[in-house]
């Protein structure tokens, strides 16, 4: 059986729960790419590389420690983990599916209820 990049990782279990702290900092706009690189991120069509990459964006966002602080310098203090998660999501955004789409987007609707009822523009 082929191991996966999350199998040994103590963070992996902290992760659903930390974006979901986040999400009512960051709204529900700037969650979604969160939810879409964890998604990427339990992928087996993900290649291992790029799994290291989304786990040690995320790892960023979700650890202690910060080359930045947003405590000391509140709006450049989020720029290290904008810019972490970014190139995260550019480099990941190639393998999220419509499955992964819609399972993010029925996450978001449980957590920001006041926009479910909008749904998706007609194509």
């Amino acid at each position: 059986m082929k191991k996966h990049v999350t199998d040994g990782s103590p963070i992996w279990g902290k992760i659903p729960g930390k974006i979901g702290e986040y999400a009512g900092k960051i709204g529900r706009a700037s969650t979604r790419p969160l939810l879409l690189l964890y998604y990427v991120l339990q992928s087996p069509d993900t290649p291992k590389q790029d799994k290291l990459l989304i786990l040690s964006a995320l790892s960023y966002l979700i650890l202690p420690v910060d080359l930045i602080s947003a405590r000391r310098l509140p709006v450049i203090g989020w720029i290290d983990e904008i810019i972490a998660l970014g190139t995260a999501y550019r480099k990941a955004r190639r393998y999220v599916t419509p499955a992964m789409e819609a399972k993010a987007d029925k996450v978001l609707n449980q957590w920001f209820p006041e926009y479910a009822e909008y749904g998706t523009l007609p194509e």
